[in-house]
């Protein structure tokens, strides 16, 4: 049962990844993020938001060891960390909620199956 969650939590990270990687323009409007003089909005979003992902997740993959699958949770156990730290200094909005619960989920699934 552990490798069926390890799996789709990799290939949830992947989807997402491909998302960012691939469709920046639809990542950007769904994070509330605007373009400006500058493309390194867009090329953050393919290279954090998009390919980091589909690369944890491949890699995780390929790997096939507890700890690999627990790196993907750490990550996105950092990431709802940030997330958490966006809510308290710079306000709660519902998305952030949504986004701070599935990423702490995920990481805390990902931490718990593989290392506890």
């Amino acid at each position: 049962m552990i490798d069926y969650i390890n799996i789709a939590m990799a290939i949830f990270s992947i989807v997402l990844g491909l998302v960012g990687w691939l469709k920046p323009g639809y990542t950007m409007n769904t994070l509330d993020l605007k373009t400006g003089n500058s493309v390194m909005g867009i090329s953050e979003i393919r290279a954090a938001s998009g390919a980091l992902f589909v690369g944890l997740g491949l890699g995780a993959m390929f790997l096939g060891s507890a700890h690999a699958y627990a790196m993907i949770g750490f990550a996105w156990g950092g990431a709802s960390i940030g997330r958490l730290t966006s809510i308290i200094l710079d306000g709660a909005t519902r998305k952030k909620w949504v986004f701070f619960l599935c990423e702490i989920a995920v990481g805390i699934i990902l931490i718990s199956i593989n290392l506890l």
